[in-house]
């Protein structure tokens, strides 16, 4: 006789969550397993880049006592990019000693090498509404350029928590040269150090690698349009014509903003991945994550509610359903022994997909499997800051970063 099975919402809620499981991954290896890289180097480093005549890289800091000095070092040991290039950091008013360490961090100028310094940003302009670095980044592109073709002069920004690999400069000028870039952006390999990192970041890189696909973005027909703030390669002249980061001043998610001002212009978007040329260490504490993706969800979402919502009832189905379900069919079958544990083993299922997911991500990009079994309170975590993040966003109450307000003033 055939099995015949009561209506039961737990067992679909983990056939749910194991086909959305199988999904992700299949989509993953689609979208980023073959996702175009930066391509290896063309020239030697004493070869000269067609179409480049100077690079400047500018690193925007707000109280980064802790990066900036890595950073910094970090750049300056990078392979000669073929190109007179400069390293300008802008201290915009920090409290803590970024300015003094990344002074110090910076090497006496000399005959060669690049033309490096520290700029004080100043007080934000009276009046008007300048959200996170975009003040500084402004400051810092607006410093004089030698006397040459915009269209051949190169502005690189980048976030203090980066680690360049030596070679990131040269190849990213070769990439954005050959293919005729107006913006190259490279999504970094996350690293991770604290446990509120290993819990939230794996799933947010899924979800964004998923949510703005590259193929999407690098497609000029395509309306898609994202950029990974820590990397950002401008040429100039396109810079300048979108308005640069004073056009996006308010914005809380300029890279976001920036990438679509640059696809309405109808200039070139390139977003490669870069994990094996830049690395990134966003958080060093649980204090520190909840404020940053508190500051940032609802906004990258739109502000569209139903897509906040349903991006925290995704992340509890599929990084907590599992688990939760297993428990829960495993409760069920002690409790009467000769039933078939359908519900258990469609949990377990669903526990095996998360570990693939995260042996997919360590085969593909390096990623350890470090804590990959507390998914579950990830999701919880992400479940939590969803809302906090609406509300934050919504009422400009402890809407901050690293303690200044970013809501509007009266």
């Amino acid at each position: 006789m055939p099995v015949v099975m009561d209506w039961d919402p737990a067992l679909l809620a983990a056939g749910l969550a194991d086909g959305g499981l199988a999904l992700m991954l299949l989509l993953l290896e689609l979208q980023l397993g073959r996702a175009p890289r930066l391509r290896p180097r063309a020239n030697a480093a004493t070869n000269p880049v067609p179409g480049v005549a100077l690079l400047r890289v500018l690193i925007p800091a707000y109280n980064e006592a802790d990066n900036i000095a890595d950073c910094v070092a970090a750049v300056l040991a990078s392979e000669d990019p073929g190109v007179p290039w400069q390293l300008l950091v802008v201290n915009d008013g920090s409290t803590d000693a970024t300015a003094e360490l990344a002074r110090q961090a910076l090497p006496l100028q000399a005959g060669s090498g690049p033309l490096c310094r520290v700029l004080e940003a100043g007080p934000r302009p009276s009046g008007e509404r300048w959200c996170g670095k975009n003040w500084p980044a402004s400051c810092g592109a607006a410093e004089p350029w030698p006397a040459g073709d915009p269209s051949q002069q190169w502005l690189l920004l980048l976030d203090a928590d980066v680690r360049l690999q030596p070679q990131a400069l040269r190849r990213a000028l070769e990439e954005a040269s050959a293919a005729a870039s107006d913006l190259l952006t490279l999504a970094p390999r996350l690293q991770c150090s604290c446990l509120a990192e290993w819990l939230v970041q794996p799933i947010v890189a899924t979800l964004l690698g998923l949510g703005f696909p590259l193929e999407a973005s690098n497609d000029p027909n395509d309306a898609t349009a994202f950029a990974a703030g820590p990397f950002m390669l401008f040429r100039r002249s396109a810079y300048e014509a979108i308005g640069g980061h004073r056009a996006v001043a308010a914005e809380v998610v300029e890279d976001l903003a920036l990438a679509r001002r640059i696809k309405a212009a109808g200039l070139r978007l390139r977003y490669l991945l870069g994990v094996d040329l830049v690395d990134l260490q966003m958080y060093r504490s649980l204090a520190a994550l909840w404020e940053g993706w508190t500051k940032n969800w609802f906004l990258g979402l739109d502000r569209d509610l139903f897509k906040a919502a349903g991006s925290a009832a995704v992340v509890l189905l599929l990084f907590a359903g599992p688990w939760l379900l297993t428990l829960l069919g495993a409760w069920r079958w002690l409790q009467q022994p000769a039933a078939l544990p359908w519900l258990a083993a469609a949990g377990l299922l669903g526990v095996l997909l998360l570990l693939a997911l995260r042996l997919w991500s360590r085969w593909r990009f390096g990623t350890p499997l470090r804590f990959w079994w507390l998914s579950w309170l990830g999701a919880l975590l992400i479940a939590a800051i969803v809302p906090a993040s609406i509300w934050k966003t919504s009422t400009g109450r402890g809407w901050t970063w690293r303690g200044r307000s970013l809501a509007a003033q009266p």
